[in-house]
Order: structure tokens, then sequence, then C-alpha cells
């Protein structure tokens, strides 16, 4: 069964992260040019929120606000939610589905370890899929035909 540990050791464990008080043109900037969908907002090393795509969608372009003026601190989502290295595949496509989330922090102690997203997710479970399935096409391959009486 696949860990959040697997997966970071599979995408690297980079994290980019934004000051709250940004504009929030900058934290758009830097996730386009990483090309990922949220950043960790931290001072002096806490973590105090993420923002998001979606939080710039609803938050910026809906209410009519500008980018370049507003800071990242208005629009971040607070209240975070995160798992720990050990957390299973199973468990946080359950999390992430429950609380509607895309992203998540991996926290070790309370070290910022990593982010997840759902794609990364996925893309585990489909891997694990994968190989029990291949496992399972190797063995009825192998097994040996069950004559019967008729």
């Amino acid at each position: 069964m696949k860990t959040v540990l697997d997966i970071l050791k599979s995408k690297g464990n980079t994290v980019w992260s934004i000051a709250p008080g940004a504009p929030v043109f900058d934290a758009l900037s830097l996730m386009a040019e990483k090309e990922i969908g949220a950043l960790p907002v931290i001072e002096n090393g806490n973590l105090l929120g993420i923002i998001s795509e979606r939080d710039y969608a609803r938050k910026v372009i809906l209410q009519g606000k500008f980018s370049r003026e507003t800071t990242v601190k208005e629009i971040m989502s607070q209240a975070v939610i995160y798992v720990t290295p050990s957390y299973t595949v199973e468990e946080c496509m359950a999390l992430m589905t429950n609380k509607r989330i895309r992203h998540l922090p991996v926290y070790d102690s309370e070290t910022l370890q990593g982010i997840i997203s759902i794609g990364d997710v996925v893309k585990a479970e489909i891997e694990e899929k994968e190989f029990v399935i291949d496992q399972l096409m190797h063995y009825i391959k192998d097994t040996p035909a069950i004559e019967t009486d008729k």
C-alpha cells in the first residue's frame, strides 16, 4: 500500500511558498512558472495558510478585485488540512474528497516536507491498481488449468 512518503520520493519534495503580504499577482506568477496549483503561505517558518487557483478565482476575479492590489493574506485559506508521510494514498483520497480540497501539505513533526496534489494521489492510486492487475494476470497465466470430470 503506497504512502505519502512514496509519492514524495517519486515526485520530489521541493516546496515553493509565498509570504502573506505578497500581492496575489506574485503568487499567480510563481504558480504559473512552477506549473503548480497552490502555494503554502509561510511567514517566519510558520504555515499561515494556503493559496490556490481556486482562491483566486472565487475571491479575486468573481469579486471584482485586482491581483496586483490584493494581498495573499486577504484570500488565502487559513484552515489548512495536512497529512504526515505515513498516510496512505487511500486515506489522502478520502480526506481530499470529503473536504473538497486539491492540495495537502505534508508535515513530519513540525517540518514541511512537501505538498501533494489530487493529481499525485490519483496517479499513485492508478499505479497501485495497475501493479495488482499485472500480478493477477501473471498469476492466472502461470497457474495450470484444472481439469474437472463431467
